[in-house]
């Protein structure tokens, strides 16, 4: 991935990647590095524990709502056969979904040890080279962070309202407190967004620890009791429900989803706990007790059909059912703060590659890069779940909009799966077809499925997911035209410092810094300072921000320094998409290549862009506005990149776009 410059650092980012093939220290047989780092023994249970925590809230907490939406959205009638029929459907989807393409297939995926969208679009883009398909694959890239945000609203609302439900199996009379109190428990929950997973992560896993072994426990109570349920596990049961009534059963499908939301969770917090800590907690905590809970509703259903109120809720006695709701809203609030940090995280990565505007990102942890808080987005989230509770005022009126978002990025995820099978690990052709077709053909049938939703609620993940695509695709394009612009007629370096001489341009004491997107070209703040100061530092030093599409650049590729002789250096500064690129501080690791830096001593020259719309070929009419926005709405090169507000020179120039 190019400078990510951006306005105000002379040469915006190109926006496409710089690397096309593995870096000099990837593996060279097709896979990637084990995802394992910091898994040793010793701390295998700790990070399994944290695991629980942060990876598996989601897909934890989707035993409040899915038999119950199941049978409710498609009307199905409450009889052995649906009831069985429904429950095989939820285990192999737990099955095939889960476990087989994500935990045993896509994890194997890893960039360095990170998972996620991005990741995995990267190793594609990393397989298939300077091949045209890319820019599909870049696309298909952004359509799935697009995806995430719409999950990432859906995802609190409906988990701490199915949560907070159940005080109406407690006691209906308080049916009117439930969306005011969660709305307090929400709010509450972005309030104390800002001070990161790590203060009060420690309770996190402890506590999901508890809600797995309660699921466990309640189901295991009711299977003992009616055994027979276990039948289900045969998929004939499946393709019976199918045979019956193909549409109702197609309907109840779009419900099943459910039981899988945050599945893609399990790869994109690899980087966090490795590959093997998450893997274990599936086996063998999440999905033993996941399996017993729902088996246990099912059981529950065929023999006190009035419990589809809330099968979950009715699982427990009377006596235990209050303790259970504050269980289930703690259990909540902690998958809703897992999606939340993993929509800073995601924005992030997208920043860093190119695909947003800068914006003021803190970090929450000194020792956990992935902790970051992101005030804009936390506000913006909090308003748009407030508009949801508010909107839908009930978890199954919001499970209506449930799914669309997540088995859409499930799809995506496949497509992007196959191509590194394919190119990196260097799978067989037909072993690749086979199985990523089977893979698709699952996905696309739940997206089919979840399509069903629409009218009822499915469009709003649909309409984030398209307003962010947008965005993200007219930034990129945006930054693209921009730097276009502003280097189409930019003087070569070299040609430039062949005509300085001794006694032109005069020569002033200290260093100058210049931010360029492209270190072969004359920075346009240069030439500003030149033509309005008449003078040039006795040292300049042009410095170009590269972030690579891997989470991490190995210490030995950090950075490339060159003596260009008449005073001038390039440096090349390299980061991962996680990493903080803190300028001041790189420079100062120079010091090995021979470039010695007084910070008090230096001053850093930044060029503004001031945008102006114009009839010029670029931007559709209706795109330019909306760039120009976001171009002032970004974060200052200065904040961005770490430099000292009192070493800084901002020389502006206007570009037509």
């Amino acid at each position: 991935m190019p400078a990510a410059d951006g306005p105000g650092a002379d040469g915006p980012s190109t926006d496409t990647p710089a690397t096309d093939t593995p870096a000099a220290d990837t593996p060279t047989n097709g896979q990637q590095e084990p995802a394992d780092h910091g898994s040793g023994s010793n701390r295998l249970p700790a990070l399994v524990l944290g695991a629980l925590g942060v990876v598996y809230g989601d897909i934890g907490t989707s035993p409040l709502y899915t038999l119950r939406e199941a049978f409710g959205e498609a009307g199905l009638p409450l009889t052995e056969a649906t009831v069985l029929g429904i429950l095989s459907l939820v285990f192999w989807a737990l099955i095939l979904v889960v476990t087989v393409k994500y935990v045993m297939v896509i994890m194997r995926a890893d960039n360095r040890g990170e998972g996620g969208v991005l990741a995995l679009g990267s190793l594609a883009h990393r397989g298939l080279g300077q091949k045209r398909s890319n820019r599909i694959l870049v696309s298909l890239a952004i359509l799935g962070m697009a995806l995430f945000y719409g999950d990432s609203l859906i995802t609190p609302a409906i988990s701490v309202l199915s949560a907070v439900e159940g005080l109406k199996v407690v006691a209906p009379r308080l049916e009117p407190f439930i969306v005011p109190l969660t709305l307090a428990v929400i709010v509450l929950l972005f309030v104390f967004q800002r001070q990161g997973t790590g203060r009060v992560g420690i309770f996190f896993g402890p506590v999901m620890g508890l809600w797995f072994s309660v699921l466990a426990i309640l189901g295991l109570i009711q299977i003992v009791h009616a055994p027979d349920v276990l039948r289900a596990v045969s998929p004939t049961y499946a393709i019976a429900l199918f045979q019956a009534n193909a549409l109702l059963a197609f309907v109840a499908l779009g419900a099943v989803v459910l039981a899988v939301t945050g599945a893609e969770a399990l790869y994109a917090d690899m980087g966090h706990f490795g590959r093997r800590p998450i893997r274990l907690a599936w086996m063998y905590m999440v999905l033993p007790a996941l399996l017993l809970n729902y088996f246990g509703q099912g059981s529950l259903l065929l023999h006190e059909p009035e419990a589809l109120e809330n099968p979950f809720y009715h699982l427990a006695p009377d006596w235990a059912q209050l303790p259970l709701v504050v269980l289930a809203t703690a259990a909540t609030v902690i998958a809703s703060q897992a999606v939340i940090s993993g929509a800073f995280s995601l924005t992030r990565q997208a920043v860093q590659l190119g695909y947003l505007p800068r914006r003021e990102i803190r970090h929450t942890s000194e020792h956990e890069i992935g902790q970051v808080y992101i005030p804009r987005n936390n506000w913006i989230l909090l308003v748009g779940v407030v508009i949801l509770v508010i909107g839908f005022g009930s978890s199954s009126n919001l499970a209506a909009a449930y799914g669309v978002s997540v088995t859409g990025a499930m799809a995506i995820d496949a497509i992007l799966a196959a191509v590194v099978a394919w190119r990196l690990w260097r799978w067989n052709p037909l072993l690749v077809i086979v199985a990523f077709t089977g893979f698709l053909a699952i996905d696309l049938i739940l997206f089919g499925a979840t399509l069903t939703k629409v009218p009822q609620g499915g469009w709003f993940p649909l309409a984030i997911a398209f307003g962010v695509y947008l965005l993200m695709t007219t930034w990129r394009h945006g930054r693209k035209l921009l730097t276009d612009r502003l280097y189409s007629d930019a003087l070569p370096m070299e040609l430039f410092l062949s005509r300085i001489t001794p006694q032109s341009p005069q020569r002033v004491a200290g260093t100058a810094v210049f931010m360029t997107g492209r270190s072969d070209l004359v920075p346009h703040a240069m030439l500003h300072n030149i033509k309005h100061n008449r003078v040039l530092h006795e040292r300049v030093v042009m410095v170009t921000v590269n972030i690579e599409e891997v989470p991490r650049i190995s210490d030995d590729r950090t950075m490339e320094v060159d003596k260009l002789g008449k005073g001038f250096w390039r440096v090349v500064l390299h980061f991962g998409y996680l990493e903080q690129p803190n300028i001041p501080r790189a420079l100062e690791s120079c010091r090995r290549f021979g470039l010695h830096l007084d910070l008090m001593d230096t001053s850093f020259f930044l060029g503004r862009e001031t945008l102006i719309p114009s009839r010029r070929r670029g931007l559709p009419g209706w795109r330019e506005p909306m760039f120009i926005l976001m171009s002032k709405t970004a974060l200052s090169a200065t904040e961005f990149f770490c430099i000292p507000p009192g070493r800084v020179v901002e020389l502006g120039t206007q570009v037509e776009i």
